[in-house]
């Protein structure tokens, strides 16, 4: 019986690895110029962790996770997202006793319980980094760039980014009370998920999907109407800093986020109206979790969702194509010696392959054409007995005779 994959899962074949292995080459490459350092977790954590450090009132944790008891009756829960992995590790580790900021980038799956459609999977990837120890408005404007050089060293274009500022949680303990009052008389009318919000979070019903949520919620008071001074300072200058960057952006007063941890700036790149990453400032998760009081600011993007922008704009990645040398043996003899031959060449540092089926030469010659090889050796058992082979250039089509004492050194030139 044939058993498929788990719905909502995908397999990456050939092909496709090869654009992965180049996104998370750019985003590596992109944090090393931000003097970011890779940090690794594990894939699964303590319920707990994303109860406390997500919040319980998120789709999230009410909805999504994938939670199941060890043999211990401990509850572990398969990594939802990545920031409150990252601020775990950065509190156990102590890494808050260090000079900061602690500049800390992950990529790796996560895992939710959510009905499978374009560019959302119940097991998909994400690249994300944060930012520890600063409440500097220029730390936040040069994530928000971290974020779009990434993009663009990809050739993506039309991204646009949304910001926002939810406050400090004074701002917004005073701003749940204005929205409660606004939205009372409606109240019977929301969503249920919304009248369950009402009472614990009703920032999150004005990020309600749900259109007669949001109909009622239109003319609401926006929160940055109730920000503190200090608060709206400090998203004054993170625009400020972001126009300096020449980073254009539109300021979205009803962009909430669905996590319970940020703070202050928010923000969300957008492609053809999906939103490719999402993040901002966490200043209370530290100490959510068991850390000193520390501010931090992140984001994550969803390398599927990048995938499928990549499509939408029709950008080819500059994936290198073909191997350096093809065997191509014919008799026993040959077929043996080229075993060898083959580990040398790829212990020189070629990319090398051969036929293992036995075929004519006019097969290995097409196999060889299909694996788009640059140099083919052609290795006879006379020639072995000579000490030679024929070496072939595949886009001239000259052909030469070479020392196979030598021929490491001539392929390597013909690179």
């Amino acid at each position: 019986m044939l058993i498929n994959r788990p719905r909502g899962t995908n397999d990456i074949l050939p092909g496709d690895v090869e654009r992965w292995h180049l996104i998370e080459q750019t985003a590596r490459e992109v944090c090393r110029r931000f003097n970011v350092a890779e940090v690794r977790t594990p894939i699964f954590e303590h319920t707990e962790l994303f109860a406390r450090g997500v919040g319980e009132t998120t789709d999230i944790v009410e909805k999504e996770m994938y939670t199941f008891q060890d043999r211990g009756e401990r509850s572990l829960t398969l990594r939802p997202e990545g920031t409150a992995s990252v601020v775990r590790s950065f509190v156990e580790s102590k890494l808050y006793a260090q000079p900061q900021p602690t500049k800390l980038y992950y990529m790796g799956p996560m895992f939710r319980y959510e009905r499978p459609q374009s560019g959302r999977y119940r097991q998909f990837h994400q690249f994300g980094a944060e930012v520890l120890g600063v409440n500097d408005p220029s730390i936040d404007a040069e994530v928000i760039a971290l974020a779009m050089t990434f993009f663009t060293e990809l050739g993506l274009t039309d991204i646009s980014l949304e910001i926002n500022s939810v406050g400090s949680a004074q701002s917004r303990t005073a701003y749940r009370d204005i929205l409660r009052e606004h939205l009372s008389p409606v109240k019977e009318q929301l969503c249920k998920d919304c009248q369950s919000r009402y009472d614990r979070n009703p920032m999150r019903i004005l990020d309600c999907k749900n259109e007669t949520c949001k109909e009622l919620t239109q003319g609401a008071p926006e929160m940055l109407d109730h920000l503190s001074e200090e608060d709206r300072t400090h998203f004054q200058a993170v625009c400020s800093y972001l126009e300096s960057f020449g980073i254009p952006f539109t300021v979205n007063p009803r962009m909430v986020r669905g996590l319970d941890y940020y703070t202050q700036t928010a923000f969300e790149f957008i492609e053809n109206g999906s939103t490719l990453s999402g993040g901002g400032r966490y200043n209370g998760l530290v100490e959510q979790l068991g850390g000193p009081e520390m501010p931090g600011i992140g984001f994550a993007v969803g390398i599927e969702r990048v995938m499928i922008a990549l499509a939408n704009q029709n950008v080819e990645l500059p994936i290198a194509k073909g191997i350096d040398i093809f065997f191509v043996a014919l008799g026993e003899a040959a077929q043996k010696h080229s075993v060898k031959l083959l580990h040398e060449m790829r212990r020189a540092g070629l990319i090398a392959d051969k036929d293992y089926l036995g075929k004519s030469m006019k097969a290995q010659m097409k196999a060889a054409d299909r694996l788009k090889a640059r140099q083919v050796v052609i290795l006879g058992d006379d020639e072995l007995a000579q000490g030679v082979a024929n070496l072939k250039d595949m886009e001239t089509g000259e052909q030469t005779t070479v020392a196979l004492s030598e021929l490491i050194e001539v392929v390597q030139s013909k690179r």
